[in-house]
């Protein structure tokens, strides 16, 4: 198409209005620095607000885990306080005998099963038949009221291993409806030593009470031993040889030693049946070829050619926590706790290894200060140089605060003889017994003398 000069003279005038228009528009102003500092202002403000919420949410959530630890850590030890009761965690305590190497609850428990378990095993042994744990089981349940499980043989077993032997047999007549002949039975024997005639052994009362002796014994060494294992964590640490214990630890507590870890007992083989095609066939695909045994022989062959290889790593040492000296105790000299501290030890070591007659004697001993007390009243209201020793046991016995017997007062009294002489003397006239006292001697030294005796046989 072509243009004609009217057309090209239309056109150029518009370009000249659009110039024209172009110039004329008013160009945009930049924009002030005060606005743009304050954008970058609000900008890192807006960064420090999001970095601080950041920052609080992880205080949130770590605050969170806290307390979800805190709520529960504690649980277990509730759990622990709340396994056994009360009458079986201070059941030591509770008991109305003398103070010796008495047994925990659950070990008198398990001596008292052993009891009617070899009770039950010689009546079946001695009249021949196979024993079985379905009828020991019975039997000492009958017997005890208490439920008895193959954990209290494995327990009985670990205790006293030569006591029993047990076997897996299986066709043993067990006249039950529920129970298989061909299934396998624990069967219990008892392990007797022969006769020197041949006759059959027999399970007799004194075996037995020998049996029983064996296994309690055995019983007071295992709590001998976590006994040892509580005096090595004293400070400082105390060693008394086994012989020479005669009662725990004050602060040992008997009835919180943890249960016998019950022995293995003989299971029944685990014998597979393969019944159908398919079991069959399954079978034969688990089983190995030769290539892969022998790829296998070779791995563990160079695994255990690594394992010597590498050199055997230092045993890792314990941490030793230092003791830490109470706040009551701060300013105090280390030696001087230290010395209080072996004091202590020594006098609860001789506490242990104190055999019931120095016991009884320490203990009349530590009567004799107020009985002398009391021997003057008497003397000084009777104003009578010497005194039957049975009428000066009737006036001590009503004025002494605890109830003595004619028979005790009289044993206090020869002691007091024996300890302090110089003071107080007996002399038998005829069937009588005359205790006379000496006036002239000062009270106070006597009680000193008394003291000074009864320090030294707590050294004993």
């Amino acid at each position: 198409k072509t243009f004609s000069r009217e057309d090209v003279a239309a056109l150029k005038s518009r370009l000249q209005k659009l110039k024209s228009q172009s110039e004329s528009a008013p160009s945009p102003t930049p924009a002030p620095v005060s606005t743009l500092a304050e954008l970058k202002a609000r900008l890192d403000s807006a960064r420090e607000l999001s970095a601080k919420v950041q920052q609080r949410k992880a205080e949130r959530v770590a605050e969170e885990e806290k307390s979800k630890e805190e709520q529960t850590e504690p649980q277990p030890r509730a759990e622990e306080g709340e396994k056994l009761p009360a009458y079986q965690r201070y059941h030591t305590l509770a008991q109305d005998v003398p103070p010796g190497l008495t047994l925990p609850y659950k070990y008198k428990i398990l001596a008292e099963m052993f009891r009617s378990m070899d009770t039950i095993v010689g009546m079946l042994f001695n009249r021949s038949e196979t024993v079985t744990f379905a009828k020991v089981k019975q039997g000492v349940q009958d017997m005890m009221h208490k439920r008895f499980e193959e954990t209290h043989v494995g327990q009985i077993k670990a205790v006293y291993p030569s006591a029993y032997t047990f076997r897996q047999e299986k066709n043993i007549p067990n006249f039950s409806a529920t129970a298989k002949k061909s299934a396998y039975q624990l069967t219990v024997e008892p392990v007797i030593e022969e006769e020197t005639n041949g006759a059959r052994p027999v399970l007799s009362a004194t075996r037995l009470l020998e049996r029983r002796r064996v296994f309690h014994q055995n019983l007071v060494e295992v709590v001998k031993r976590h006994h040892k294992g509580f005096l090595a964590t004293l400070n400082p640490p105390v060693a008394v040889p086994d012989d020479e214990l005669t009662r725990w630890h004050p602060r040992f507590s008997v009835d919180e030693v943890p249960s016998i870890q019950p022995c293995d007992l003989p299971r029944p083989p685990q014998t597979e049946k393969l019944t159908t095609a398919q079991e069959v066939l399954d079978k034969a695909r688990s089983l190995m070829t030769p290539k892969m045994e022998k790829a296998l022989a070779n791995m563990a062959l160079k695994t255990a050619e690594a394992a010597c290889a590498k050199e055997p790593e230092p045993p890792a040492k314990p941490d030793v926590t230092p003791v830490q000296t109470p706040s009551a105790l701060k300013g105090v000299s280390q030696s001087l706790l230290e010395r209080i501290r072996a004091k202590e030890a020594q006098k609860l070591q001789a506490a242990m290894t104190r055999n019931p007659e120095q016991e009884e004697r320490l203990a009349m001993m530590s009567r004799l200060p107020e009985l002398a007390r009391i021997l003057r009243n008497v003397f000084v209201a009777e104003k009578k140089p010497a005194l039957i020793m049975e009428v000066a046991c009737n006036r001590m016995i009503a004025s002494y605060r605890s109830s003595l017997s004619t028979g005790e007062m009289e044993k206090h009294l020869r002691l007091l003889v024996q300890l302090a002489p110089e003071w107080l003397m007996m002399h038998p006239i005829r069937k009588d017994f005359y205790l006379k006292l000496n006036k002239n001697t000062n009270m106070n030294l006597v009680l000193e003398k008394l003291s000074q005796k009864i320090k030294e046989e707590e050294r004993l």
